[in-house]
């Protein structure tokens, strides 16, 4: 097994399944392939490998316009040309131009980064094949310069998805996969305490309760996740309300539920 061990840190608890897919990943130097539904702690996770190892984090944000090619590296040939007009020094000078995209700094790093490969699935079919080459070899060319970009240390790659569209069979094969389940009561309470040490006893379980039973309600469209869950009890803690009222009363309802159909719903089954 590697030197690196990732465990749970002060603001993020994994699970101990969590815990061992992740350090099977680094020992195998395979990309992590994280699923989960919204909320339960994917991107965070990153956050946490990299702040347990001591490692710098960079992080490549997808969108539906992302291309595998924007993680590599961008030659600027407008500015290039731009310079040429008005007789910069150096234009000749390809590389000037050439600036590397998240993937290329974390291959250029002295040291061994972690990279956080974020919402894969928002991106089109093709972006996971176009990154196969790169991510088996570590390397990629760049035409304009005919240099190769080797990664100096192999990165730990963080891939989260939010299952919006299936993945290639050849993308997952080279990954390991870890679904993260939503947390039940007493991971969470242990979530929540690790935000709020200090947190009424009475209040937490009331909260939990009420947070559960709304989770449970079949007809939610969305239902609440962790980070809400924290929120929703940092404002009954400044709002000073009573525990024994949370379950009956709901109050600050909208930090927890999002959509006005789940409002409806909710206040539907508690009243």
């Amino acid at each position: 097994m590697s030197e690196n061990q990732f465990k749970s840190t002060q603001e993020y608890v994994a699970s101990e399944q969590l815990m061992s897919s992740v350090n099977i990943a680094i020992a195998l130097q395979k990309p992590l392939l994280i699923k989960g539904e919204p909320g339960t702690g994917k991107t965070m996770l990153a956050e946490a490998v990299a702040k347990s190892l001591g490692k710098k984090l960079i992080i490549w944000n997808i969108k539906s316009t992302t291309k595998a090619q924007d993680g590599l590296y961008m030659y600027d040939t407008i500015q290039r040309l731009y310079d040429g007009q008005f007789g910069e020094e150096g234009v000749n000078d390809i590389a000037r131009y050439v600036k590397l995209g998240k993937l290329g700094e974390a291959f250029e790093s002295e040291e061994q980064v972690v990279l956080l490969i974020d919402e894969i699935d928002k991106a089109d079919l093709e972006f996971p094949n176009d990154l196969l080459w790169e991510l088996d070899q570590m390397e990629f060319y760049i035409q304009e310069t005919k240099r190769t970009v080797k990664a100096k240390q192999r990165p730990i790659v963080i891939i989260t998805s939010n299952a919006e569209k299936e993945l290639p069979d050849a993308f997952l094969r080279r990954c390991i996969f870890h679904f993260i389940e939503f947390p039940d009561k007493t991971l969470m309470e242990e979530i929540v305490r690790t935000h709020f040490p200090n947190v009424e006893e009475n209040l937490l379980n009331q909260a939990m309760n009420a947070f559960y039973f709304i989770r449970d309600i079949r007809d939610i469209r969305k239902k609440p996740s962790t980070s809400e869950l924290i929120d929703w009890v940092n404002a009954l803690q400044l709002g000073g309300i009573a525990a024994e009222t949370i379950q009956s009363k709901l109050p600050y309802l909208g930090v927890i539920v999002k959509k006005d159909e789940d409002l409806e719903v909710v206040k539907h089954y508690v009243h």
